[in-house]
C-alpha cells in the first residue's frame, strides 16, 4: 500500500503544491509500526510523507526504470527506508536511485533494526546520506530535518 500524507486522507498533485514549503518526503518500510511512527515524527516536524510497504511500490511511486515517466516525482526532497524488506533490500532501492538521473540527487536515509558495520559503511559508500537505528526518536527526525535544509538551499 502507497500512503501520502500531508493532513489527514491522501494527498493529491493540486494538494501537494498548496502545502507550499513542507519537504516532501518518501518513507519506505514493510513494517506498519515503523512506518507510522516516522510518518508521525516527520508530520509534527512540518513535512510531507508519503509511505510505501516495499521497496518495489517506492520503484513503482517514483517510476524508477521507466524512462518516459522518470522524474516526474521529482517533488521528493528525501528518501528514508528501511534496509532489510521481502522482495527487494533498502541497499538495492538505493541502487537504484543513485542509477537514476534525475533522482540521484535526492538524499536517501537507510534505517534499519542491526548495527552491521559492514552493511553501514556499504550503504554510505553507495550514496546514502545517514544509517540510522531504528526506531527512530525525535532527535533522529531533527538531524533529517538539517540534511533537508541543507539540500533545499
Amino acid at each position: 500500500m502507497l500512503g501520502s500524507g500531508g493532513g489527514s486522507g491522501s494527498c493529491s498533485k493540486d494538494m501537494a503544491v498548496e502545502l507550499g514549503d513542507e519537504p516532501h518526503v518518501l518513507v519506505v518500510d514493510d513494517s506498519l509500526i515503523d512506518r507510522k511512527l516516522v510518518e508521525r515524527l516527520l508530520k509534527n516536524s512540518s513535512c510531507k510523507v508519503t509511505t510505501a510497504e516495499n521497496a518495489l511500490r517506492a520503484v513503482e511511486y517514483l517510476r524508477l526504470g521507466n524512462d518516459t515517466l522518470e522524474g516526474t516525482v521529482s517533488e521528493v526532497n528525501m528518501i528514508i527506508t528501511d534496509y532489510c524488506m521481502p522482495g527487494m533490500t533498502g541497499y538495492e532501492l538505493l541502487k537504484k536511485i543513485k542509477e537514476s538521473s534525475v533522482l540521484k540527487e535526492v538524499p536517501v536515509i537507510i534505517m534499519s533494526s542491526e548495527n552491521i558495520p559492514t552493511r553501514i559503511s556499504q550503504c554510505l559508500e553507495e550514496g546514502a546520506k545517514m544509517f540510522m537505528l531504528k526506531p527512530l526518536k525525535l532527535s533522529d527526525v531533527k538531524q533529517l530535518k538539517w540534511h533537508l535544509m541543507k539540500c533545499r538551499n
